[in-house]
């Protein structure tokens, strides 16, 4: 199904993707807010630059972005899948506790802030570039991978990652003697063990972006997590 959605705002698109169901491309997308939000059972194909909350409260749905997306991508999501071939603004993921979120390029500030984890519903990002500063802010669970593809001499992640975290885990593809992290998480390189975990997350990146596995494989990671000692896990999380 091809909808046009040149003129209209938001509301008048999201009631043509419901009307329509099944795989949907949403072209002439010019930053219409809110597209598919709460949506699930659809696969959206947007042509164009969706604006600001693009997947919000995400229950299933799979949307797919030919170019850029601005802020608050996947705001909240419970399920489904967000996939950017460009980059994205900032606050990708906000409080996420479900589905995953794949971007070919950067992002910016503060991805993740929130995001968390229950029971058998664990929410991923993968980044391909790099991350704005205050990465993970408040993460409370789920898993944050940045794959710095692509940026010259850029730092994988800007200033103040991980600030309040007390849960879930952050992979970065660096050896990360360039960040400064707060005292409150521990960073260690990437074990055996975890480069198993870290290759299916790349794997699905390269099939969907078309990178090289090996050579993304070929480069040192780090792992970050909170350490159990945290303040901040008490005020966030059920012990």
């Amino acid at each position: 199904m091809y909808i046009n959605a040149e003129g209209l705002e938001f509301r008048a698109i999201n009631e043509a993707i419901r009307a329509s169901g099944g795989d949907i491309t949403l072209a002439g997308c010019s930053g219409q807010r809110f597209i598919c939000a709460g949506m699930s059972d659809v696969c959206v194909t947007i042509k164009g630059v969706p604006g600001n909350a693009l997947g919000a409260y995400l229950n299933g749905a799979e949307i797919t972005v030919d170019g850029n997306a601005q802020d608050a991508v996947g705001d909240t999501m419970n399920g489904g899948s967000i996939i950017v071939r460009g980059n994205i603004g900032d606050a990708a993921g906000y409080a996420m506790r479900g589905g995953c979120i794949f971007v070919k390029g950067d992002a910016g500030y503060r991805a993740g802030i929130h995001m968390k984890a229950y029971k058998e519903k664990v929410p991923v990002m993968v980044i391909g570039g790099a991350a704005g500063s205050f990465l993970g802010e408040y993460q409370a669970g789920g898993l944050i991978m940045v794959l710095g593809l692509g940026i010259g001499g850029k730092r994988v992640v800007g200033d103040f990652p991980c600030t309040g975290m007390h849960g879930g885990k952050m992979i970065l593809r660096s050896d990360c003697r360039d960040i400064r992290f707060p005292g409150q998480v521990t960073v260690r390189p990437a074990s055996a063990e975890d480069m198993q975990e870290i290759k299916k997350y790349v794997a699905e990146y390269c099939r969907l972006f078309g990178a090289d596995e090996k050579q993304v494989m070929d480069s040192p990671f780090t792992i970050v997590t909170p350490d159990s000692s945290n303040p901040y896990k008490r005020l966030y999380a059920a012990n």
